[in-house]
C-alpha cells in the first residue's frame, strides 16, 4: 500500500482528509462542507471575518462550537443590526456564557459593522470588496500541500488586505487572522493535494461567476 502523504487521512468512508479536521466530528463536517468553499454572501463574510477576530489566542474548533450562540447573540451578524448595537447590547453580550465574552471583541464586531457598511456603500458588496484580494497564482504554492500551507500564515495578499482593512478603520484584522479568513472563505484553496474536498473547492470556484477577482 503506497505511503499516504504528510498532512492526509484516510478515514472510515475511504475518503482523504486534511489531519486537521479527523479526530472530531463537528470539524470534519466543517473541513467538508464550509472550509475552503467560495464564499459570496455578504452576511457569511462578515460573520466570518468577526468570529476570526473572536477567535485571537482560541483555538477556531472553541469557536466553532460556540457559533450557534454567537449567532443568536449577534442577530446572525446581519450588518445593518450589529451596526446599531449600543452599550445595552455590549453589556447583554458580557453576559451571555454562551460566546467569548470579552468586550474589547465585542466592541470591535459593533465597529467592523459600521465599517462593513461603509465598504458596501463604496463597493456595492462586501463580496466585490473580498473578492479583490483573491492572490494571483504568482503567490500560490505550485503544490498545495502539508509543507507548503505551513509556510503561509500570512501572505503578501493577506497582509495588504490587513493593513487596508485597519486604515479604514476595521480591528481584530491582522495579517495571519485575515489568512485564515482567506482561507476559510475559499479566496484560496488549501486544502491539501489528495483531500477529497480539495477538488470539490476548486470546482466551486471555476464556476464562480460572481464577483469578478479585480
Amino acid at each position: 500500500m503506497p505511503k499516504q502523504p504528510a498532512g492526509l487521512e484516510v478515514c472510515s468512508d475511504g475518503a482523504a482528509r486534511c489531519l486537521w479536521c479527523t479526530k472530531q466530528d463537528d470539524y470534519q463536517v466543517y473541513h467538508d462542507t464550509e472550509w475552503g468553499r467560495p464564499v459570496i454572501d455578504d452576511e457569511r463574510l462578515f460573520e466570518k471575518i468577526c468570529l476570526e477576530g473572536f477567535q485571537a489566542g482560541l483555538s477556531w474548533l472553541t469557536i466553532l462550537r460556540k457559533r450557534d450562540n454567537f449567532r443568536a447573540g449577534f442577530a446572525n451578524f446581519h450588518i445593518e443590526t450589529v451596526a446599531q448595537f449600543d452599550s445595552t447590547d455590549v453589556e447583554r453580550l458580557l453576559g451571555d456564557a454562551g460566546i467569548v465574552r470579552h468586550r474589547v471583541k465585542i466592541e470591535s464586531t459593533i465597529n467592523n459593522a459600521q465599517r462593513a457598511l461603509e465598504l458596501i456603500d463604496k463597493h456595492g458588496s462586501l463580496a466585490d470588496f473580498f473578492w479583490s484580494f483573491e492572490p494571483p497564482k504568482s503567490e500560490r504554492p505550485r503544490r498545495v500541500t502539508f509543507a507548503t500551507v505551513g509556510k503561509l500564515a500570512t501572505t503578501d495578499s493577506s497582509t495588504r488586505l490587513s493593513k487596508t482593512l485597519k486604515k479604514q478603520g476595521w480591528s481584530f484584522v491582522g495579517p495571519t487572522t485575515m489568512y485564515a479568513f482567506m482561507q476559510a472563505m475559499g479566496l484560496v484553496n488549501d486544502h491539501y493535494e489528495g483531500c477529497a474536498t480539495r477538488e470539490i473547492g476548486l470546482a466551486e470556484r471555476r464556476a464562480l461567476a460572481y464577483p469578478i477577482p479585480a
